[in-house]
């Protein structure tokens, strides 16, 4: 097949322009995948070097979503394109030209869970408390351009100074990395350093999902681009990590003003979602003020669709509804459950709408972020998962010192930060390191005050690997993830089918990529469960979004000032739209009226009258901003389905 066939319209102008730069701004459901594919196809057919094209997705499951589409047009050549996250190409890149060994960086990557304990041992510094240095951590990550008028580079502010020298000594003493830190260290090194051959290593950079850069990644595509051509692909409508990480999408928005002689080629007709689906799409998103003001427009032949909004009295009764419903379709034969998605805006609802469903044999999977390593870790029946992750990676390198440390903090109130203090400066007088001065304290041969904690703890950690050491591959496992917990299930899933002469080196670095570059399963036979923002990118012919009350979605950001408190409103008004625009049939839009107190503390959500137990909340405002063409909320005990 060649490039251009069957190619009408944008689709055609996408593959065959010679614009550069190209903005390519497309809705939920226009057809990016199919543009962007057609576009290295063009570019590989016309003779173009396949190691001088990068393209750039926003998670690696979108990278493989690609190259299995441009493999199926028979191009020569499209598996040797360098592709995936920017994450990872800044890795590789600084591997393979020794950039972190150079720079004395350990690239031993901390995970999400791990990166608690960094925080806890930086807020004892006057630093600010563990939720504020949380704030300072994603702001160094973002290069420092915390305001979307700043651009990525050096530190003004005292504090934020104070802040990167602490956390940067506890990495190299650590000997680890944060993932966070790849984007501001090849920033740093591409602009330090012209002639580094990097720097004009491809000729065609295309990125997808460009509104969900931060600044300090953007900046680093200007300067990989230079030299190049490059393709830009997004939807400002579409960004949904501008709070969480310091996403920019004005990025995208005023990518015309910023690039001279910018090709726009708009994608808006939707070919995914019902008619119905793209009017309150549409009345959603128009409430945005900062935003060009496009409209997605839906494809003539697509069907009606159907909406439903519905109103439970209380989680079990929504989470017992929302399985009766998907039950009794399927026995109608109307769903298949690979092809239904349910996404919360908060976990404990998703939790019961799993349990509903499974109590009704109805198979399904819960996919969120803190699923895995979920749980208190100052709590030690709480933090299972991390305790097993911790000792499977003191077992397979005992030189492992951000896996000690863990290990030491978990169960104490404050992760033990004080003590391990004193231990990092009993460690920095002596030139020792924390597992040779622990084993003395343990054997008696050395004394060091106010660290019977944590001495306690490394005990504890001597005997389990003592335990451990003469096992298989197979007995470790099932001795530090056993199948009959439910908080070992999904790391068991990741091991289960693993080759018989792997070690359990083999089967950590397994686990370890998993976690880090997590995949979404797209041809299953269960429905899936998740958040909303894990929902980006995914389609599904049915899709419930459960949990809509107000405090949820919107969340609340009360500190804020009132500017910021308008721009968080609306990235949660962009996180619904995504949401919304999911299914290719039906949508279900569920909400609860009394919430248990323990709960909506734990959420954040304000209650209204109620009694000890429950209290009263209400809908999402945003159900009121979908318009006429959406139906009236009904009472779900009287929903007729």
């Amino acid at each position: 097949m060649a490039w251009n066939d069957n190619l009408e319209g944008s689709a055609l102008e996408i593959a065959s322009t010679n614009a550069n730069p190209l903005r390519v701004v497309a809705g939920p459901g226009t057809g990016k995948t199919f543009a962007l594919m057609r576009r290295v196809a063009r570019l590989l057919e016309e003779g173009n070097d396949p190691t001088g094209i990068l393209l750039v997705t926003f998670t690696r499951v979108a990278a493989n979503d690609l190259q299995q589409e441009i493999r199926k047009l028979n191009v020569a050549n499209s598996d040797l394109i360098r592709k995936g996250t920017l994450h990872s190409f800044c890795f590789s890149m600084l591997m393979q030209g020794r950039v972190l060994e150079l720079t004395n960086c350990i690239p031993r990557i901390l995970l999400n869970f791990e990166e608690k304990f960094v925080l806890y041992d930086l807020s004892i510094n006057d630093l600010g408390a563990y939720h504020v240095c949380k704030k300072r951590l994603k702001a160094f990550e973002a290069a420092w351009a915390r305001e979307q008028d700043q651009e990525p580079g050096p530190i003004h502010n005292e504090v934020d100074r104070r802040f990167s020298l602490l956390l940067d000594e506890w990495l190299r003493f650590h000997r680890g990395m944060l993932l966070g830190e790849l984007i501001p260290i090849t920033l740093r090194y591409l602009r330090d350093n012209p002639a580094c051959p990097e720097r004009n290593q491809y000729n065609h950079i295309l990125v997808d999902e460009y509104q969900d850069l931060n600044r300090a990644e953007q900046s680093l595509i200007e300067l990989l681009s230079q030299n190049g051509n490059l393709m830009i692909v997004g939807d400002e409508d579409q960004s949904i990590y501008e709070n969480f990480r310091y996403a920019h999408p004005e990025g995208i928005s005023e990518f015309r003003e910023t690039h001279a002689n910018t090709h726009d080629v708009p994608l808006d007709e939707c070919r995914r979602c019902p008619t119905s689906v793209v009017a309150i799409a549409n009345n959603l998103i128009g409430n945005n003020l900062r935003r060009e003001g496009r409209e997605l427009v839906a494809k003539e032949g697509n069907i009606q669709g159907e909406i439903n909004v519905v109103q439970w009295d209380n989680m079990n009764d929504e989470a017992e509804g929302i399985a009766n419903y998907i039950h009794s379709k399927k026995e109608a034969g109307e769903f298949e459950f690979g092809k239904i998605l349910v996404l919360c805006p908060n976990r404990m609802f998703g939790y019961l709408i799993r349990a509903a469903l499974r109590n009704k044999a109805i198979p399904s999977r819960s996919f969120f972020s803190e699923e895995l390593f979920d749980g208190n870790p100052k709590i030690l029946e709480e933090s299972k998962s991390q305790q097993a992750f911790t000792l499977l990676s003191l077992l397979t390198n005992p030189n492992d010192i951000v896996a000690l440390r863990c290990w030491l903090g978990y169960g104490h109130y404050d992760l033990a930060c004080r003590q391990y203090q004193i231990l990092r400066d009993y460690c920095a007088n002596t030139g020792g390191n924390p597992d040779q001065v622990l084993r003395a304290v343990m054997d008696g041969r050395l004394q060091v005050p106010r660290i019977g904690y944590i001495t306690q703890r490394y005990r504890s950690l001597q005997e389990k690997l003592a335990e451990l050491s003469n096992l298989d591959t197979n007995q470790v496992l099932e001795t530090t993830l056993p199948r009959d917990q439910e908080w070992a299930v999904t790391l068991r899933l990741m091991v289960d089918n693993i080759p018989d002469n792997w070690t359990i080196s083999d089967a950590l670095e397994h686990l370890r990529s998993h976690i880090t570059q997590p995949e979404l399963p797209t041809d299953v036979d269960y429905v899936r469960v998740m958040s909303l923002h894990k929902s980006k990118g995914l389609t599904a012919d049915h899709v419930v979004v459960a949990g809509l009350i107000e405090g949820l979605i919107p969340s609340r950001k009360d500190d804020l000032p009132f500017e910021e408190q308008m721009r968080y409103v609306e990235e949660q008004r962009r996180l619904f739209y995504v949401a919304i625009t999911r299914p290719k049939k039906t949508i279900v839009l569920s909400s609860v009226l009394n919430l248990p107190r323990n709960l909506a503390n734990k959420m954040g959500v304000r209650l209204g009258n109620g009694n000890r137990e429950q209290g009263r909340t209400m809908t999402s405002t945003f159900i009121g901003e979908l318009g006429d063409s959406c139906p009236r909320p009904i009472l779900g005990s009287e929903w007729d389905y």
